[in-house]
């Protein structure tokens, strides 16, 4: 369903563990970017009414999720402050092939196996945390992040055949999971 490759190490659930403000301040940052990252498709792809449509939606519920992250933070009195992004992000883009077409399909795949590792890291939380709270946060969260994914993988298909799009999907998720694999000391979504 999530087309990743490899699951969370379990590293990552001690930096949960070690650091959760920073996770949780994070994850504010993340849903930031997720809608940054849908507008900035909506403006390269105005041509394709389809994507916009789309696009607008995601970027919507995004920047509610934002708005819940931030309401969950004030409610533990978690200042929300900038925070060293982790490597992850920008490993991935740096795959992203430089000529159109394919550049679409990069960007739209890479979109979608981002959604899906914080769909796949909202699950781990909702299983993981003994905060109750937290739990149900994540769990609501849950079905956009899977429902986001499968939206990009389905539009990276108006630019480029089904067999074109499966066989990419297939290596960026491969290498994805070496990011994923590799990690990072800062305690993040995605690290």
């Amino acid at each position: 369903m999530l087309s990743l490759k490899g699951a969370t190490p379990s590293r990552w659930l001690r930096q949960v563990e070690s650091d959760l403000p920073s996770i949780l301040i994070d994850h504010a940052h993340c849903e930031k970017k997720a809608a940054g990252t849908a507008m900035n498709l909506m403006f390269a792809y105005v041509e394709n009414v389809e994507l916009c449509r789309a696009m607008t939606e995601i970027v919507n519920e995004e920047l509610e999720h934002f708005h819940l992250v931030l309401e969950l933070l004030e409610r533990r009195g978690i200042p929300f402050r900038r925070l060293k992004p982790s490597s992850y992000g920008r490993k991935l883009n740096d795959l992203v092939r430089r000529q159109e077409p394919v550049r679409a399909v990069d960007r739209l795949l890479v979109a979608g196996l981002i959604e899906a590792r914080s769909c796949e890291r909202f699950d781990l939380l909702r299983q993981h945390v003994g905060d109750r709270e937290l739990a149900d946060f994540y769990d609501s969260l849950f079905e956009s992040e899977a429902r986001h994914h499968a939206c990009y993988v389905k539009l990276a298909r108006d630019f480029d055949t089904d067999e074109n799009v499966r066989q990419r999907l297939e290596e960026l998720a491969s290498l994805e999971a070496e990011i994923i694999a590799e990690g990072e000391n800062l305690p993040r979504m995605h690290s």
